[in-house]
């Protein structure tokens, strides 16, 4: 049997928010804050800025795999020696990175820092489930993904600055030291939510019968890759932004780091517009609403590339819709997913994680061998792809469930 559940007492809320928020941003920042350099490094390396985003897609590749390594530890060991372990090793190549003397080297670092630095989301997800209760789980995502939105506003800006006054080797040094200043803060102020639970295997056959048996749950599975093909509309344009506005509109990288920032503000006001519509819509119909815009704004794109027809200002606003509409999405997507899991919220955010993460780094390393022709194709057809398991999904579930018999621990 597990260890009983332990109440934490005598912790802000907000400072745990914040906490679990500054995980959360392990990873955009190491996506968005080296972007603008794109082009600097395919100067260096001689290559096309397209090849040099498959080092973007192989972290993303990385940071799929290394949750389902995070799962199962985080369960056993509880949340924060994993993390210890995953911070630390984010650290040392970021380090690699910055040192790398070719695409290859670049690509292979890239892909052990994700490797360790995904530990940092997936352990703040599961950590909702420890510490918020399940119908707190949606507008607590939401606040975090607020967090995350500070990305791509802060990144690209710092990204840019550090390459036009140091070079694009000291972004790794940057993300070296927030990482590790964020490690500092979670061994001194970051209570442990979930106990070491020893029941939990780490042997392969019992590691793989679990995350089946959370597969199978059909609301999960519904929820999850939903989710999944609508979130790879996020990851595929921060693939193809790059290619798109640098190459096709011949923006300079400052430029580039204004529009991109500019855009993702969608997801940002979709996140927090998801904070006010929760008081009045559940979280089922907002994903069905906003999975309906998504799919209809992407038909918009997809038919506006075909005909020619979209310049500068109306991509754009398009994009700017489409990321709202996943930071609709999102949010919701998780906190139904999972709704039914508590003693195996680790494995769960892992699988979660892995399926939603992987989605997106197969079509943004479909975007980095097709180019720029692929982006709007590839980014409509999976917002369409989405609904149709969601409403599939819905005609054979019926009404999600809310949560396990055991209600997660509240902060108070």
């Amino acid at each position: 049997m597990p260890p009983p559940r332990h109440k934490i007492a005598g912790h802000n809320p907000k400072l745990i928010l914040l906490l679990l928020g500054s995980l959360c941003i392990v990873t955009p920042f190491a996506v968005d804050m080296y972007l603008p350099a794109f082009a600097t490094i395919a100067v260096e390396f001689h290559h096309t800025t397209s090849q040099i985003s498959f080092s973007l897609s192989t972290y993303f590749i990385g940071f799929a795999l290394g949750q389902m390594l995070y799962g199962p530890l985080l369960d056993r060991y509880g949340r924060k020696r994993p993390l210890y372990a995953g911070l630390t090793a984010y650290i040392l190549c970021s380090l690699g990175c910055a040192l790398a003397g070719n695409l290859h080297s670049l690509v292979a670092l890239r892909f052990l820092e994700a490797l360790g630095g995904c530990v940092a989301q997936v352990g703040a997800i599961a950590m909702v489930r420890d510490f918020f209760p399940v119908k707190e789980s949606a507008r607590v995502f939401s606040l975090l993904f607020l967090m995350i939105g500070t990305s791509p506003l802060l990144a690209p800006t710092i990204g840019s600055a550090i390459v036009a006054g140091l070079g694009w080797r000291w972004i790794f040094g940057a993300l070296a030291t927030m990482a590790f200043i964020i490690l500092i803060l979670v061994v001194t102020l970051l209570p442990e939510g979930h106990q070491p639970d020893h029941s939990v295997s780490l042997r392969p056959g019992p590691i793989l019968q679990g995350f089946w048996r959370i597969l199978r749950n059909p609301q999960f599975l519904t929820y999850t890759l939903a989710g999944a093909f609508s979130f790879a509309g996020l990851l595929g344009f921060v693939a193809g932004s790059p290619i798109l506005f640098m190459d096709g509109f011949h923006m300079s990288s400052g430029a580039f780091g204004i529009v991109f920032a500019v855009l993702v503000m969608g997801f940002i006001g979709g996140n927090q517009a998801n904070v006010l519509l929760l008081r009045r819509f559940t979280s089922e119909q907002l994903f069905l609403a906003a999975l309906l815009l998504q799919t209809a704004i992407g038909v918009l794109l997809f038919a506006g590339m075909l005909s020619h027809l979209l310049g500068l200002a109306s991509m754009m606003a398009l994009f700017f819709l489409f990321l709202s509409c996943i930071g609709l999405t999102y949010p919701n997507g998780a906190a139904i997913g999972l709704a039914p899991f508590s003693r195996d919220a680790g494995r769960a955010s892992a699988l979660l994680g892995f399926l939603q993460i992987g989605t997106g780094s197969l079509i943004s390393m479909a975007i980095g061998l097709l180019g720029v022709s692929s982006v709007l194709s590839l980014l409509s057809s999976m917002a369409a792809l989405a609904l149709v398991i969601l409403l599939l999904g819905r005609a054979i579930l019926g009404k999600p469930v809310e949560a396990e018999s055991t209600e997660p621990l509240v902060i108070h």
